[in-house]
């Protein structure tokens, strides 16, 4: 004689739990500042900037702009933990540095989630949407009105 029981078994689905990407590999992400564009390869290393094939003093002069740029790396520590490959195309310096600080922010998420309230709470993580504003017919530029006569 055999005992059949009627208890049913409810599985509860579990949310997969997001794993780190490992560290040792590279990590590639895209950031876009006004008409500029940055594919960013985050890879371990020890601090180095190829940008388009240059270093970063040669490619940003400006103090400024390099400072922008290192800001991500800075905020998670990670300054000399990798080197970044950087494409740039389009838009100007200001346009291409901030472009750029977004990429490495976004590569830095990706490689260790544990760095994104600290990024986010800096603003590295926020695509910057401000552009040019179009010019409109009958104005010279896209505000500016032509000169007024009164007669």
């Amino acid at each position: 004689m055999s005992v059949t029981s009627d208890i049913e078994t409810t599985v509860v689905a579990e949310e997969p739990i997001p794993t780190p990407r490992a560290a040792d590999r590279p990590v590639q992400t895209v950031g876009r500042r006004k008409e500029a564009v940055v594919r960013v390869r985050l890879v371990p290393g020890t601090g180095q900037f190829k940008l388009n094939g240059r270093a970063l003093e040669e490619y940003f002069p400006s103090k400024v702009s390099q400072q922008l740029v290192k800001e991500p790396l800075v905020t998670a520590d990670r300054l000399e933990a990798y080197d970044v490959h950087a494409n740039l195309k389009g838009g100007g310096i200001t346009g291409q540095a901030g472009a750029l600080r977004l990429a490495i922010a976004r590569a830095l998420i990706e490689v260790d989630p544990d760095h994104r309230p600290a990024l986010k709470k800096a603003g590295f993580l926020t695509r910057d949407d401000r552009a040019v504003e179009s010019k409109k017919y009958g104005l010279k530029k896209a505000r500016k009105a032509p000169q007024y006569s009164k007669r």
